[in-house]
């Protein structure tokens, strides 16, 4: 086999083969150098303990405090969530109350409203439907029922009586021999009033006609109420 082939060969399985061997020859040289390098005197020690690691202090009474104090605060926090709910709880409850009995008095009002406009309307119409006699007992009941309305007093037998005194019941009756009609301004009438009596206390709702019976009677009687107290305490002229 010609040489350098050989050499080629050789070259190739050293590379192979004694790459680990090599590396071991120079790992025992390092080793060797390092123990020649220690003094005579000196001793090794070999140990195959691990390091300890260092103790940590830790105390079981913080952690159990730590959670006592989460759980208080997430217990705090549950509480006043519901004592919010029950407040808004309590707060929509009094306001659904309160509308109710807002409506309730609205539509009590209401009724009575319109209880009373009823009444009203009823009372009107009795009074429509309602008739007076034309005479003496019918033009008297009817001056009455206008005085009742408007607060003036008078009852049906001084009313009469003053009727008979002064005109003996004749709507129609005039005095023209008193010093009135010697005035220019004669009594006229059921009760004898003159003109200017009768505009100033003509009651509203009656005839502006002094010769009306009805008219004529509730003026005199609105006159006599606000000078004596009432037609009934009137037994002479007035």
């Amino acid at each position: 086999m010609p040489k350098n082939i050989f050499s080629r060969v050789q070259s190739r399985s050293l590379t192979r083969h004694h790459k680990i061997a090599m590396a071991g020859v120079a790992t025992l040289g390092a080793v060797a150098i390092g123990v020649s390098a220690v003094p005579s005197g000196a001793s090794t020690k070999t140990t195959t303990e691990a390091a300890q690691p260092a103790a940590v202090a830790y105390s079981n009474q913080q952690i159990k405090d730590v959670k006592a104090s989460v759980t208080d605060q997430m217990a705090g926090a549950s509480l006043k969530a519901e004592q919010i709910a029950a407040k808004k709880k309590a707060d929509a409850e009094a306001a659904a109350k309160k509308k109710a009995a807002a409506e309730a008095a609205k539509k009590k009002a209401e009724a009575a409203r319109e209880a009373k406009e009823a009444a009203s309307r009823a009372a009107k119409r009795a009074e429509a439907k309602k008739s007076y006699p034309n005479n003496l007992d019918g033009w008297i009941r009817e001056s009455l029922d206008v005085m009742k309305k408007h607060g003036i007093p008078g009852s049906y037998d001084g009313i009469k009586r003053n009727i008979i005194r002064e005109s003996s019941g004749n709507p129609k009756a005039i005095n023209n021999w008193d010093i009135n009609a010697i005035n220019g301004i004669p009594s006229k009438g059921l009760l004898q009033v003159i003109p200017p009596t009768f505009k100033h206390w003509h009651v509203p709702g009656t005839s502006w006609d002094i010769y009306d019976p009805v008219a004529n009677i509730t003026a005199a009687c609105n006159y006599a109420a606000d000078k004596y107290g009432s037609m009934d305490n009137v037994d002479s002229a007035y």
